[in-house]
């Protein structure tokens, strides 16, 4: 007989944990009527980092299969809407250098592949405008949707940006009355263990002790279950990936009406880059570099002068410094504890992965929960796997950005050139991408983090060049294109007629709401 994994443990709270818990209860809730438990184990006394505040359109799904109102989200989580993330200064580094990568596919993407027809055009606009109508409305800083669309449906794909204290607060107040988690406040000092080596309990600092047949580590860059208690080895990206402290701040807007930008916007410094995501009530600034080439008294300057335009008075604010340990654990699930956000690993927020390796970790976890103890080790096999896949995925669509800058200004764009530290697949990639552009059948899994119409993107957006076939385009291929940039065009068009600003549409919501699916 197997022994049922009825009793799951999340430790640690913050956005990982509650998402875990959240995303886990509503599935148990939604197949079996008893017979299972949640407990999520948070200390009082550690608070959460609190800057991921970036998200993927995936979380538009995970918040509605959760069932979370959009509209009470939004109104309590400072939420604006995301489209895409703009980057400026990244592969020139002037003023006037920037490109998109939005979050829709290219135009017609399932049928046809328009980047050799772009490029065959003279003068073209830019790929992402040629391909999409994103870039040009992120630019007029519009809203995806109208206040008529329903909750979680788009006129246009986005996703978001949030309040992360707020969100964290939210989820714990969904999870705890709406789909049964048990919350227990405690600070754990011992990790019991049974005769096989798997966890049997927590034991806590004010006498509880909490068993369990799974355990989810969320506890942070400590990584309290699998770092300190496995003692997995961390596996280092640093030199791949160069960054390695980030500067955050808070930043009031200066009037009630200011425009929230409708995209994250990423600005290449001289040695890294400084994110700005705009909420309701503020925006989000940080300045993430690496101290190998920069001093960081050098970093709080940068970033002094990227907020001083849109800041009376910058001193009067409160800096937090944070380091980055760029890596990942080499496991993720050993025994019966499988680790969940920054407890896995952390790499910068250069494309807002944090969040959304914490949604597919915590559906993986869901929808192949073991059945009982025997099978727990091949779903741990797999999800290893996947998960490492996804890691070094990530880490080469991290590197891509920087590697493809013809930035001459300072060493450290210089350094992110030299082919040693560039991962041996990324390389393939782009020899193979000199000769054919990218397309679905380049990447090994069906669903991946970063796919071919991202990989478009961000090469053509950087000046990639990939040389025309020696056989030249049919008039067909040519026709059907066109077909294609003209159906763009229209639906860009239609799209800036009808759809309102962001903080126009965000003030609407506060104050009618989104109609209910």
């Amino acid at each position: 007989m197997t022994t049922p994994v009825r009793n799951i443990v999340i430790l640690g709270g913050g956005t990982a944990g509650w998402l875990t818990a959240g995303t886990i209860a509503a599935k148990l809730k939604k197949e079996f009527e008893q017979g299972y438990s949640i407990t999520l184990v948070e200390s009082p006394n550690v608070p959460p980092i609190g800057v991921g505040e970036g998200t993927w359109p995936t979380m538009r799904r995970t918040l509605k299969n959760m069932g979370v109102r959009e509209t009470d989200f939004i109104r309590e989580c400072q939420v604006s809407f995301k489209q895409g993330a703009k980057f400026a200064q990244w592969v020139t580094g002037k003023p006037d250098d920037f490109y998109y990568h939005p979050l829709v596919l290219p135009q017609d993407f399932e049928q046809t592949n328009l980047v050799p027809h772009w490029q065959s055009i003279a003068q073209a606009p830019s790929f992402a405008q040629a391909v999409s109508p994103q870039e040009t409305v992120c630019e007029m800083g519009l809203a995806p949707k109208k206040i008529t669309t329903p909750e979680y449906q788009a006129d246009i794909n986005y996703a978001y940006h949030l309040d992360a204290g707020r969100f964290s607060t939210f989820l714990k107040n969904h999870c705890t009355s709406q789909l049964g988690v048990r919350h227990v406040l405690a600070d754990v000092t011992q990790v019991v263990s049974a005769t096989n080596g798997d966890i049997q309990s927590l034991k806590t600092q004010q006498g509880k002790e909490v068993s369990g047949d799974l355990f989810v580590d969320c506890s942070g860059f400590q990584s309290l279950l699998l770092g300190q208690h496995y003692q997995v080895p961390f596996v280092s990206c640093a030199d791949v990936l160069f960054v390695d402290n980030a500067i955050a701040v808070q930043v009031p807007y200066q009037a009630p009406d200011t425009p929230i930008a409708s995209h994250t916007i990423s600005t290449g410094q001289s040695a890294g880059w400084i994110w700005d995501i705009g909420l309701t009530q503020r925006r989000g600034v940080g300045h993430v570099y690496s101290s190998r080439h920069i001093s960081q008294d050098q970093a709080h300057h940068e970033l002094l002068s990227y907020i001083k335009p849109f800041c009376q008075d910058p001193t009067q604010l409160n800096f937090k410094q944070i380091p980055i340990t760029s890596g990942h654990r080499k496991v993720f699930w050993q025994n019966n504890c499988v680790a969940v956000g920054l407890s896995a690993g952390f790499l910068e927020p250069l494309e807002a992965s944090a969040l959304l390796l914490v949604e597919i970790s915590a559906n993986f976890i869901a929808e192949r929960l073991p059945t009982g103890r025997q099978a727990m080790d091949w779903v741990a096999k797999r999800f290893n796997q996947t998960a490492d896949y996804r890691w070094q995925c990530i880490v080469d669509f991290l590197k891509l950005h920087y590697m493809l800058s013809q930035r001459q200004d300072t060493a450290f764009w210089r350094d992110n050139r030299d082919e040693a530290t560039i991962p041996e697949r990324l390389l393939e990639r782009l020899a193979l991408w000199k000769y054919q552009t990218p397309w679905q059948d380049d990447f090994d899994q069906t669903t991946e983090v970063f796919p071919a119409a991202s990989y478009q993107y961000v090469l053509y957006g950087m000046g990639f060049e990939t040389l025309a076939s020696p056989f030249g385009l049919s008039a067909a291929s040519k026709k059907i294109a066109m077909t294609s940039f003209n159906k763009n065009i229209a639906l860009t068009q239609s799209l800036l007629s009808s759809l309102p600003s962001n903080r126009e549409l965000i003030n609407q919501i506060k104050q009618y709401g989104l109609q209910p699916l």
